[in-house]
Protein backbone atom coordinates (compact mmCIF):
# COMPACT_ATOMS: atom_id res chain seq x y z
CA UNK A 1 0.00 0.00 0.00
CA UNK A 2 1.26 3.34 -0.95
CA UNK A 3 1.84 5.59 2.07
CA UNK A 4 -0.56 8.51 2.28
CA UNK A 5 0.53 11.91 3.72
CA UNK A 6 -1.99 14.35 5.09
CA UNK A 7 -1.22 18.09 5.48
CA UNK A 8 -3.32 20.35 7.71
CA UNK A 9 -3.01 24.14 7.25
CA UNK A 10 -4.56 26.58 9.75
CA UNK A 11 -7.05 28.94 8.22
CA UNK A 12 -5.69 32.38 7.29
CA UNK A 13 -7.70 35.15 8.98
CA UNK A 14 -9.50 37.54 6.80
CA UNK A 15 -8.65 41.24 6.49
CA UNK A 16 -11.31 42.31 8.97
CA UNK A 17 -10.04 39.94 11.60
CA UNK A 18 -6.50 41.23 11.12
CA UNK A 19 -7.61 44.86 11.70
CA UNK A 20 -9.45 43.86 14.90
CA UNK A 21 -6.34 42.14 16.25
CA UNK A 22 -4.15 45.17 15.48
CA UNK A 23 -6.61 47.52 17.19
CA UNK A 24 -6.71 45.34 20.29
CA UNK A 25 -2.91 45.34 20.52
CA UNK A 26 -2.75 49.12 20.17
CA UNK A 27 -5.36 49.60 22.89
CA UNK A 28 -3.45 47.39 25.29
CA UNK A 29 -0.26 49.36 24.64
CA UNK A 30 -1.95 52.73 25.29
CA UNK A 31 -3.53 51.42 28.48
CA UNK A 32 -0.15 50.21 29.71
CA UNK A 33 1.43 53.64 29.10
CA UNK A 34 -1.41 55.75 30.52
CA UNK A 35 -2.12 53.50 33.47
CA UNK A 36 0.05 55.34 36.02
CA UNK A 37 -1.39 58.71 35.01
CA UNK A 38 -4.94 57.47 35.51
CA UNK A 39 -4.25 55.99 38.92
CA UNK A 40 -6.24 57.85 41.64
CA UNK A 41 -4.02 60.26 43.61
CA UNK A 42 -4.37 60.89 47.34
CA UNK A 43 -5.77 64.33 48.31
CA UNK A 44 -3.40 66.71 50.16
CA UNK A 45 -4.79 67.61 53.54
CA UNK A 46 -4.44 71.14 54.98
CA UNK A 47 -1.51 71.50 57.38
CA UNK A 48 -3.18 71.75 60.80
CA UNK A 49 -0.14 73.59 62.22
CA UNK A 50 -0.68 76.66 59.95
CA UNK A 51 -2.53 79.42 61.79
CA UNK A 52 -4.32 82.42 60.31
CA UNK A 53 -2.88 85.72 61.54
CA UNK A 54 -5.50 88.27 62.53
CA UNK A 55 -4.61 91.95 62.41
CA UNK A 56 -5.91 95.46 63.02
CA UNK A 57 -4.72 98.27 60.69
CA UNK A 58 -4.79 101.87 61.93
CA UNK A 59 -3.29 105.27 61.09
CA UNK A 60 -1.81 107.78 63.49
CA UNK A 61 -0.94 111.45 62.87
CA UNK A 62 1.47 113.53 64.91
CA UNK A 63 1.83 117.29 64.41
CA UNK A 64 4.39 119.66 65.88
CA UNK A 65 4.24 123.44 65.38
CA UNK A 66 7.65 125.09 65.28
CA UNK A 67 9.06 128.54 64.67
CA UNK A 68 11.08 128.82 61.45
CA UNK A 69 14.70 129.91 61.54
CA UNK A 70 15.47 130.15 57.81
CA UNK A 71 13.98 132.09 54.91
CA UNK A 72 14.32 131.32 51.19
CA UNK A 73 14.04 134.41 49.00
CA UNK A 74 13.83 134.60 45.21
CA UNK A 75 14.36 137.87 43.40
CA UNK A 76 15.83 139.14 40.17
CA UNK A 77 16.63 141.93 37.74
CA UNK A 78 14.96 142.24 34.31
CA UNK A 79 16.09 144.86 31.83
CA UNK A 80 14.89 145.61 28.31
CA UNK A 81 16.87 147.49 25.65
CA UNK A 82 17.11 147.80 21.88
CA UNK A 83 20.24 145.66 21.66
CA UNK A 84 21.60 142.67 23.55
CA UNK A 85 24.62 144.66 24.68
CA UNK A 86 22.49 147.47 25.99
CA UNK A 87 20.26 145.05 27.91
CA UNK A 88 23.32 143.40 29.44
CA UNK A 89 24.99 146.70 30.27
CA UNK A 90 21.88 147.74 32.19
CA UNK A 91 21.33 144.39 33.90
CA UNK A 92 24.83 143.52 35.08
CA UNK A 93 25.47 146.51 37.38
CA UNK A 94 22.01 146.26 38.91
CA UNK A 95 22.42 142.58 39.82
CA UNK A 96 25.95 143.24 41.05
CA UNK A 97 24.59 145.91 43.38
CA UNK A 98 21.83 143.58 44.61
CA UNK A 99 24.32 140.83 45.46
CA UNK A 100 26.72 143.28 47.12
CA UNK A 101 23.93 144.58 49.34
CA UNK A 102 23.00 141.04 50.42
CA UNK A 103 26.60 140.26 51.31
CA UNK A 104 26.84 143.43 53.41
CA UNK A 105 24.07 142.01 55.58
CA UNK A 106 26.24 138.98 56.36
CA UNK A 107 24.73 136.57 53.83
CA UNK A 108 27.43 134.12 52.70
CA UNK A 109 28.37 133.38 49.10
CA UNK A 110 27.12 129.79 49.47
CA UNK A 111 23.66 131.14 50.26
CA UNK A 112 23.33 133.16 47.04
CA UNK A 113 22.76 131.14 43.90
CA UNK A 114 21.89 132.15 40.34
CA UNK A 115 18.74 130.31 39.25
CA UNK A 116 17.80 132.00 35.96
CA UNK A 117 19.77 133.81 33.28
CA UNK A 118 17.68 134.27 30.16
CA UNK A 119 17.63 136.50 27.08
CA UNK A 120 14.60 136.79 24.83
CA UNK A 121 13.61 139.04 21.92
CA UNK A 122 10.84 141.59 22.33
CA UNK A 123 8.37 142.08 19.46
CA UNK A 124 5.76 144.65 18.65
CA UNK A 125 2.57 143.11 17.27
CA UNK A 126 0.66 145.64 15.13
CA UNK A 127 -3.12 145.56 15.28
CA UNK A 128 -3.44 145.93 11.49
CA UNK A 129 -2.25 142.39 10.87
CA UNK A 130 1.27 143.30 9.79
CA UNK A 131 4.21 141.06 10.66
CA UNK A 132 5.65 141.39 14.18
CA UNK A 133 8.49 143.86 14.47
CA UNK A 134 11.58 143.26 16.63
CA UNK A 135 11.92 146.16 19.08
CA UNK A 136 14.59 144.95 21.50
CA UNK A 137 15.75 142.30 23.94
CA UNK A 138 14.85 141.40 27.51
CA UNK A 139 17.48 140.01 29.87
CA UNK A 140 16.54 138.38 33.20
CA UNK A 141 18.94 137.40 35.96
CA UNK A 142 17.36 135.77 39.04
CA UNK A 143 18.89 134.50 42.28
CA UNK A 144 17.81 132.34 45.22
CA UNK A 145 18.92 133.60 48.62
CA UNK A 146 18.99 131.60 51.85
CA UNK A 147 18.69 133.88 54.86
CA UNK A 148 19.64 132.20 58.15
CA UNK A 149 18.97 135.23 60.34
CA UNK A 150 15.31 136.17 60.15
CA UNK A 151 16.00 139.57 61.70
CA UNK A 152 17.50 140.77 58.40
CA UNK A 153 14.84 139.49 56.01
CA UNK A 154 13.14 142.87 55.64
CA UNK A 155 16.49 144.61 55.20
CA UNK A 156 17.47 142.09 52.53
CA UNK A 157 14.28 142.70 50.58
CA UNK A 158 14.33 146.49 50.86
CA UNK A 159 18.05 146.65 50.10
CA UNK A 160 17.64 144.48 47.00
CA UNK A 161 14.79 146.64 45.72
CA UNK A 162 16.76 149.81 46.27
CA UNK A 163 19.79 148.32 44.50
CA UNK A 164 17.80 147.57 41.35
CA UNK A 165 15.89 144.30 41.78
CA UNK A 166 12.74 144.38 39.66
CA UNK A 167 11.10 141.06 40.58
CA UNK A 168 10.32 139.31 43.86
CA UNK A 169 9.09 135.81 43.07
CA UNK A 170 8.46 134.60 46.59
CA UNK A 171 9.66 133.98 50.12
CA UNK A 172 9.24 130.82 52.21
CA UNK A 173 10.09 130.13 55.85
CA UNK A 174 11.34 126.81 57.15
CA UNK A 175 13.40 125.11 59.86
CA UNK A 176 16.91 124.26 58.75
CA UNK A 177 17.11 121.14 60.93
CA UNK A 178 13.75 119.62 61.75
CA UNK A 179 14.99 116.23 62.98
CA UNK A 180 13.97 116.93 66.59
CA UNK A 181 10.52 118.10 65.52
CA UNK A 182 10.08 115.00 63.34
CA UNK A 183 10.95 112.72 66.24
CA UNK A 184 8.45 114.48 68.45
CA UNK A 185 5.75 114.20 65.78
CA UNK A 186 6.63 110.53 65.19
CA UNK A 187 6.16 109.68 68.86
CA UNK A 188 2.80 111.45 68.87
CA UNK A 189 1.70 109.59 65.73
CA UNK A 190 2.61 106.19 67.20
CA UNK A 191 0.81 107.03 70.44
CA UNK A 192 -2.33 107.90 68.49
CA UNK A 193 -2.11 104.70 66.42
CA UNK A 194 -1.67 102.59 69.57
CA UNK A 195 -4.66 104.24 71.24
CA UNK A 196 -6.86 103.59 68.20
CA UNK A 197 -5.79 99.96 67.96
CA UNK A 198 -6.33 99.43 71.69
CA UNK A 199 -9.85 100.84 71.50
CA UNK A 200 -10.72 98.63 68.52
CA UNK A 201 -9.27 95.52 70.13
CA UNK A 202 -11.14 96.17 73.37
CA UNK A 203 -14.42 96.65 71.53
CA UNK A 204 -13.87 93.42 69.60
CA UNK A 205 -12.92 91.43 72.69
CA UNK A 206 -9.41 90.61 71.49
CA UNK A 207 -5.93 91.54 72.64
CA UNK A 208 -2.92 93.00 70.80
CA UNK A 209 0.05 90.64 70.76
CA UNK A 210 2.50 92.35 68.41
CA UNK A 211 3.12 94.55 65.39
CA UNK A 212 3.22 93.19 61.83
CA UNK A 213 4.35 96.35 60.00
CA UNK A 214 4.89 100.11 60.31
CA UNK A 215 5.20 102.75 57.58
CA UNK A 216 5.40 106.52 57.87
CA UNK A 217 5.12 109.72 55.84
CA UNK A 218 6.80 112.96 56.91
CA UNK A 219 5.43 116.24 55.57
CA UNK A 220 6.91 119.61 56.50
CA UNK A 221 4.44 122.37 55.75
CA UNK A 222 6.09 125.72 54.92
CA UNK A 223 4.10 128.87 54.44
CA UNK A 224 5.38 130.77 51.39
CA UNK A 225 4.57 134.43 50.78
CA UNK A 226 4.40 135.29 47.10
CA UNK A 227 5.27 138.64 45.60
CA UNK A 228 5.26 140.24 42.19
CA UNK A 229 6.68 143.43 40.79
CA UNK A 230 9.03 145.15 43.18
CA UNK A 231 8.22 148.77 42.45
CA UNK A 232 5.52 149.03 45.11
CA UNK A 233 7.94 147.85 47.82
CA UNK A 234 10.52 150.60 47.44
CA UNK A 235 8.76 153.50 49.14
CA UNK A 236 8.24 151.92 52.57
CA UNK A 237 9.84 149.28 54.74
CA UNK A 238 8.55 145.82 53.96
CA UNK A 239 6.89 144.13 56.96
CA UNK A 240 7.77 140.43 57.25
CA UNK A 241 6.03 137.92 59.52
CA UNK A 242 7.69 134.48 59.68
CA UNK A 243 4.71 132.92 61.47
CA UNK A 244 5.06 129.22 62.29
CA UNK A 245 5.57 125.93 60.49
CA UNK A 246 4.05 122.53 61.09
CA UNK A 247 5.84 119.21 60.83
CA UNK A 248 3.44 116.32 60.31
CA UNK A 249 4.20 112.59 60.56
CA UNK A 250 1.65 109.97 59.55
CA UNK A 251 2.16 106.31 60.46
CA UNK A 252 0.29 103.25 59.22
CA UNK A 253 0.56 100.41 61.75
CA UNK A 254 -0.67 96.83 61.43
CA UNK A 255 -1.13 95.20 64.85
CA UNK A 256 -1.34 91.44 65.41
CA UNK A 257 -4.31 90.42 67.57
CA UNK A 258 -5.29 87.25 69.34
Amino acid sequence: MTPTSISISPPVPGARLRWLAAGLATGLLVAAIAGPALTPRPALATDPTTETVHTISVNGIGRVVISPDTADLRLGVTTTAKTVKAARDANAPAMTAVIAGLKKLGIADRDIQTTTLSLSPVYDYPTNGSAPRLTGYSLTNSIAVTIRNLDIVDDAIDGAMAAGATTLDGIAFRVADQAAAEQQARSAAMAEAKAKAGALASAAGVSITGIASISETVAPIPYPIYGGAAGALRDAATPIQPGSNEVSVTVAVVYVID
